[in-house]
């Protein structure tokens, strides 16, 4: 018996969007017949990754809880959307990077608990180039 995978899906394979873009998602279930689902949380969130310490910021969250829309809601895809801010911009530094993502936490019963996150970028700015003087 598999886990339950959790698929997050943009609106028109869309990966890249402007700054004060719509960004439009459907989160999917599969296999969750056989698990008994407690709640989904969705988040739109970035993060940094790099030297120093991690920053970490959240757009977006909703909790769906099976007590709230009953389980069977859980099964069903669920679709949001948000209007993504102005900064920060996904950058692609040498010493830090931001990076942006949508990631779903979906909580079984028995304390379980499945992450998935699915990357995106804000804004639309050349990665760094390190330039190494001869």
């Amino acid at each position: 018996m598999s886990d339950p995978r959790v698929l997050i899906l943009f609106e028109g394979g869309q990966r890249t969007y402007r700054p004060g873009e719509m960004l439009s998602a459907t989160c999917r279930i599969e296999s969750l017949s056989l698990f008994e689902p407690k709640a989904m949380e969705v988040s739109v969130l970035w993060h940094t990754e790099g030297k120093g310490d991690e920053d970490l910021a959240v757009h977006y969250f909703n909790r769906v809880s099976a007590d709230d829309e009953g389980a069977m809601e859980l099964r069903r895809p669920y679709q949001f959307q948000t209007r993504l801010p102005n900064s920060p911009l996904t950058y692609d530094g040498i010493i830090v990077k931001i990076r942006w993502c949508v990631r779903v936490r979906l909580f079984l019963v028995r304390s379980r608990e499945i992450v998935a996150e699915q990357a995106f970028r804000l804004g639309d700015i050349p990665a760094a180039v390190l330039v190494v003087p001869k």
